[in-house]
């Protein structure tokens, strides 16, 4: 499958684009893990936007979010992969991609992240080491987590 990746500025994303982009937050991380949230936070105003698309279909998506945001260091949030495109190893591929993004984007060497803490092995796997104590955010267990390039 050959996936067309795009990266936009909020101010450049189209009416379709984020549409699309929130059509599947919601199916995913309200809907699907039955999490009552408040998913338009005003970090998509401020954050870049990666998008892996098949035809029309959002396959995956991230959003690459600047320091002084949601922590101190530069983010990556909103990690989704469609339901419909999972098990293809596209989230490792979406995750490299952002972690070079936000490291480049933001001229920084240091990304934090609120994980999902049943991910945090798939986190790992990609070079980010948990920090601090489990917490829970909308009621579902999450660790931060920290990439640093060396």
């Amino acid at each position: 499958m050959e996936l067309n990746w795009a990266l936009k500025p909020f101010e450049e994303l189209t009416t379709e684009e984020l549409y699309t982009i929130l059509q599947l937050r919601s199916e995913v991380f309200v809907v699907e893990q039955n999490c009552v949230y408040q998913d338009v936070d005003g970090k998509d105003l401020e954050s870049t936007h990666l998008m892996a698309w098949d035809g029309k279909n959002l396959a995956a998506y991230t959003r690459l979010v600047p320091a002084g945001i949601s922590f101190a260091e530069a983010s990556i949030g909103r990690v989704i992969t469609s339901p419909r495109y999972r098990g293809l190893g596209i989230g490792v591929t979406l995750m490299e991609k952002s972690i070079a993004y936000t490291l480049n984007i933001y001229n920084t060497n240091k990304i934090r992240i609120g994980a999902q803490l049943y991910l945090k092995k798939f986190y790992e796997n990609l070079g980010f080491i948990a920090e601090g104590e489990e917490f829970l955010e909308d009621g579902i267990p999450h660790i931060e987590m920290v990439f640093s390039k060396v």
